[in-house]
């Protein structure tokens, strides 16, 4: 049993096809550099990441997969779903033996995989672009303006999938005249737009800007307290309680997001 082991990136998973095929060896499992080896694995090979490698064949990918498909492994990664690696490594593998294109070929057991994840991972961008929601803060991120700090949007989610880098050209274009930060909070990263780039954060010292997964209250400004508690009011003087339908709801709302929506307070 074979067992490449490599740094846990995408491009080293790239230069792991790479030596595949310029070795001729197939493994049977990805690990990580300091992963422990299986008591099955007999043989093992340390992949390097060389720049030379990855370009190589992510030149080759983009002659012979379509941008669909190309979406698809990209949010297959994103998953962090077990052995994702080994089943886009596979994929790959597959796409540079065959002759035909195999995209639609949803009898192959990896290639149904990579439509079903990437699905799962698609429908967690859409949940993110519908859900998230900012609150108006003193930023701790960018202190400017002679010491004060200046009022930013920011928002914390914590997604069953690594879908925030699919949804920052959505927030950039929308909110383009606007600085703001969205926080991962599972995965401890974030992104913060200035007006001009995005910059990749951690809140490492910042830590108490954030309590039970939702932005501590002290740090929202009077108008945002305000403002939240105005449309809470308004939400449940439209609502009409005879016609409420929870199943429907949650169904359309996914209950992980209601402690990030004011409206849904005490619910």
């Amino acid at each position: 049993m074979l067992a490449f082991q490599y740094d846990k990136s995408f491009e080293g998973l790239l230069c792991a096809v790479f030596d595949a095929f310029e070795q001729k060896k197939m493994p049977d499992c990805l690990l990580a550099h300091n992963e422990l080896v299986p008591l099955l694995v007999s043989d093992t090979h340390y992949v390097e990441v060389r720049n030379s490698k990855y370009e190589r064949v992510q030149v080759a990918l983009n002659k012979k997969l379509s941008h669909v498909a190309l979406n698809q492994l990209k949010y297959v990664w994103l998953s962090e779903l077990p052995e994702s690696d080994l089943v886009i490594f596979r994929y790959i593998c597959k796409v540079f033996k065959s002759k035909h294109a195999i995209e639609t070929d949803f009898g192959d057991p990896d290639v149904l995989t990579v439509h079903d994840i990437a699905k799962k991972v698609s429908r967690e961008r859409h949940h993110l672009m519908q859900f998230v929601r900012f609150n108006t803060i003193e930023n701790p991120i960018d202190n400017t303006n002679d010491g004060q700090n200046e009022k930013i949007y920011f928002s914390v989610i914590a997604p069953i999938y690594n879908a925030l880098p699919l949804v920052l050209d959505f927030f950039k274009d929308r909110y383009a005249d606007q600085k703001w930060a969205i926080y991962d909070e599972k995965r401890k990263y974030g992104y913060f737009y200035d007006l001009d780039k995005l910059e990749k954060i951690s809140l490492v010292d910042h830590e108490e800007l954030i309590v039970d997964n939702k932005v501590n209250q002290r740090y929202l400004t009077k108008d945002e307290q305000l403002f939240q508690t105005l449309w809470h009011r308004y939400f449940n003087a439209l609502s009409i309680k005879e016609r409420e339908n929870p199943k429907l709801q949650r169904q359309q709302m996914p209950k992980r997001f209601w402690h990030n929506l004011p409206e849904m307070k005490g619910k």
